[in-house]
Formats: structure tokens, sequence, C-alpha cells
């Protein structure tokens, strides 16, 4: 009897296993799908010019050539100016748009007026506008102000982002409202109870909204295109589309180009995805 007991239970067990099996083996192949792409990027920017085409592909280039990669940062079309341009508007606006956003999250989250809620609900209905609608608007107001063709142009802009304060505010709404009371009673303000005791708890969603945010800024390119005229204030995205219409029938430095573009974003994914795990753990249990 005991033997048909554990019997049944294996055989309860065994679609189970099968079940995970087969959606493990699914999302394995689905996830080679879409490295294999980035996988002949890589090995194109390393191939001979005669190797681009060849079939089938050689996924180790033999000899590897460094050419193609020391072109893009040395050529006439050299990514350091982009990259130093990328750097700071994407730094900047990610610094000020995380604090800002916490800022603005505690005042919607811990701060009781009048109308609150409303306010939010109409804060947030702001991201029903396509930012399209807003490129006019922007340049004759951007045109006033004497920043147009400027990094300013950029940066300003991207200090104040929706989501960000929404994502931030509902963390904060997970913290227990007795904490800030007891601060309170302390004699804490809401200055000092938000710098001493919530940006510590937020650690994790503020480090997730960062790299969300720096990854907007990074390959932003509408923006970049409409505000930006001179050559020297180019963005990534701008100085890949200027290096390939240059060399629009060099593949082997398209993809050296390509490489460049999106290496800082996967080196920010790798170091920092240890936080974004803590972060999106963090608030779904909390939340």
């Amino acid at each position: 009897m005991k033997t048909n007991l554990f019997n049944t239970a294996g055989s309860r067990r065994m679609p189970l296993n099968i079940g995970k099996l087969l959606l493990t083996i699914i999302l394995l192949v689905a996830g080679m799908v879409m490295v294999i792409p980035f996988l002949w990027m890589i090995t194109t920017s390393l191939s001979s010019a005669k190797d681009v085409f060849s079939y089938p592909i050689k996924w180790i280039p033999n000899p590897i050539v460094w050419d193609f990669h020391i072109k893009v940062w040395t050529g006439n079309d050299s990514f350091v100016t982009y990259y130093m341009n990328s750097l700071k508007i994407a730094t900047i606006s990610c610094v000020g748009a995380v604090f800002l956003a916490s800022f603005c999250a505690y005042g919607f989250s811990k701060i009781s007026f009048p109308g609150r809620n409303y306010l939010f609900i109409f804060y947030l209905s702001m991201m029903l506008v396509p930012p399209q609608i807003l490129f006019v608007p922007k340049f004759i107001m951007f045109d006033w102000m004497g920043i147009y063709n400027t990094h300013w142009a950029l940066i300003l802009p991207n200090l104040f982002t929706i989501y960000g304060v929404f994502m931030i505010r509902q963390f904060f709404l997970s913290v227990p409202h007795e904490i800030i009371e007891a601060a309170t009673i302390d004699g804490a303000g809401h200055i000092r109870i938000f710098f001493r005791l919530m940006l510590p708890l937020a650690k994790p969603v503020m480090a997730t909204l960062a790299v969300i945010d720096f990854s907007w800024h990074w390959n932003d390119y509408e923006h970049a295109l409409v505000f930006l005229l001179d050559k020297d204030l180019y963005t990534i995205p701008l100085g890949l589309q200027s290096f390939i219409d240059v060399n629009y029938i060099d593949y082997n430095s398209m993809m050296a180009a390509s490489f460049a573009a999106i290496l800082p974003m996967l080196i920010i994914f790798m170091v920092a995805q240890r936080f974004i795990i803590e972060g999106v753990s963090s608030t779904a249990v909390k939340g």
C-alpha cells in the first residue's frame, strides 16, 4: 500500500519536472536566438573584410583583426568626443533625475496635503503625452532661453522623470508610516527624515531607476537629433549614425562602432545587476 502511495506521488511530480525542463529548454533557445546577433556583431568587428559574408559563419575569427576597433577610436569620426558628450549628459541627467524623483516621491507618499492624490494622478497622466508633440514647444523655449544647440537642451528636461517618481513612490508607500511618526516625535523634520531615513532604505530601488534612466539618456536619439547641430556636441547615437553614413560599405567598422556604442551599457548592467534584482525583489515583497 505504501509503495502505491509513493508511486502515485512520484507520478504526480513527474509532469511538473518535465514542464520545468521544457520551459528551461525554451528559455535557453530563446536566449541563444537573442544572443546570436550580438555574437555575430563581435565576430564581424574582429574579422577581416573578406570574411564578413563567409558561410558557414566563422564564430572565432582567424586571425583576429583589431584594426577596425582602432579605427573607431582614432579615425576622423573618433568616438572619444561622442563618449565624453554622452557620459556628461547621461550622468548629470541620471543623478539629477534620481534625486528629484525621490524627493518628489517622498512628498507624494509621506506628506499629507489637500488634493495630493488628485495632483499625483494628474502628474502621472502626463505620461500619456507623446514626447514628439513637445518638440516644437521645446524648440521655441530653448531658443528663447539661449540653450538650443547646447547639452543643456538635453540635460534640463531629463532631470524630471514621471516614471521615476511613480516607481520610488510605490516603494515609499511600503515603508510603515509609524517609522515617520517615531522620527517626528524625536524632533526630526521632513528634510532630515528624507535624507537620514528614507534614502538609505530606498537604495535598491534608486539603483534600479538609475540604471534604467541612464540607459534612456545614453540611447536617446530623437532629442539629440532635434536639439543638437554642431558635430562636436554629438552623442553616441548621433555619432554612430554619422559613422555609418561615412562607412556605409565598411561592415567591419560599423560593427566595431556598434559594439563601442553598447559596451558601457553592458558594463553598467553587469556591475549593477545585483542592485536591480534586490530592488525588484524588495519592491515586490514590500509592495
